[in-house]
């Protein structure tokens, strides 16, 4: 009798739970997800989805994570299934296109960081101010609730662009993702003590368990990232990103920190932040000088798609602080379903 291998019958990845779909899009896709591989999902409705909808980008998402940890029920090889691979190109280029017509052209790398360097007087739109100051425990719960998304698995899209580089930029970028990583400890990867961090605040630590509650604005802040790490033309578009992200963190990082101090959260919850405003200090640095100033001094082409990178990531991120500012502000939930409070 022959023996049966595993690469003989697919596996099925035990991660979380699929989502229920939110439009005809995700549905298709969520019924092709648990078929046998081989089976597609349409993409002709794509050229008339909303660019920034809920549809979208749960389907986008959905795909994006067969990358990560996969679903339960969904077969590890569906992750580079060819059957699923023209909605997914479908998608990011309608996504894509949206960005590159929003977000302003032709800045270049020095306009784009310079403006990142100079905090806002005005507060009015900044969730962080509003949480440090104002903010309730269970807008700070919601707030980690979301941000889990990313960061139960921090660092890890950014990880895509470092075979993309090469030099000090290659080198500058592993050494700020070796602090994201732990340093070598495995209790101090920044997604553990994100972890910690919502065990404080009395949230479920599983990894996807809050996609259900993410709004669509959370879902493209995260979906971008990916959609620039795993494309290398958009290598550029990354960096331009991850700086943002490491400019913008430490001072953002602080009011979190002292809000988590205000309401009392909790040791863990006070920790991630703090550990944020010490290292991304650092990392500020090392992504300015090294990897951006390396990636142009070999590549000076890809100076556009830094800029677009980084100015991406502040449209995105207004338009998120904007729906959450908007649900709390009216005394209502930011969640898609209120009763994950």
């Amino acid at each position: 009798m022959p023996v049966t291998t595993t690469t003989d019958r697919p596996r099925a990845t035990a991660g979380p739970a699929l989502p229920d779909p939110r439009g005809p899009l995700s549905a298709a896709l969520l019924a092709a997800l648990t078929a046998p591989h081989g089976t597609g999902a349409g993409h002709a409705g794509v050229r008339d989805a909303d660019p920034y909808g809920e549809d979208l980008h749960l389907a986008l998402y959905l795909l994006y994570e067969l990358h990560y940890r996969g679903f339960a029920g969904v077969a590890d090889d569906r992750e580079w299934d060819p059957a699923l691979m023209p909605l997914r190109q479908a998608l990011e280029d309608r996504f894509l296109a949206a960005l590159r017509a929003d977000v302003p052209a032709g800045r270049g790398v020095d306009e784009a960081i310079g403006d990142l360097l100079v905090e806002p007087a005005d507060h009015s739109g900044s969730v962080a101010h509003h949480l440090e100051h104002r903010g309730l425990t269970w807008q700070l719960r919601e707030y980690a609730a979301l941000r889990s998304l990313y960061h139960l698995k921090e660092a890890d899209p950014h990880a895509w662009v470092i075979p993309r580089l090469r030099g000090r930029a290659k080198a500058g970028m592993v050494a700020i993702e070796y602090d994201e990583f732990g340093a070598g400890r495995a209790e101090n990867v920044h997604a553990r003590l994100f972890a910690d961090l919502m065990a404080d605040l009395d949230l479920d630590t599983d990894y996807g368990h809050y996609l259900p509650a993410a709004p669509a604005p959370v879902l493209a802040t995260v979906n971008m990232m990916t959609l620039f790490g795993l494309r290398r033309a958009l290598r550029g578009a990354l960096v331009g990103h991850f700086a943002c992200v490491e400019i913008t963190s430490s001072p953002g990082s602080r009011r979190l920190a002292a809000a988590m101090r205000r309401t009392g959260a909790g040791p863990a919850a006070e920790r991630f932040y703090d550990e944020h405003v010490e290292a991304d200090a650092v990392h500020e640095q090392v992504v300015r000088h090294e990897v951006i100033g390396a990636l142009l001094a070999d590549e000076p082409h890809l100076e556009a798609d830094v800029a677009f990178g980084a100015d991406a990531t502040v449209f995105l991120e207004d338009r998120l602080s904007a729906h959450l500012l908007d649900a709390w502000r009216a005394g209502r939930s930011a969640l898609r379903d209120s009763r994950e409070r």
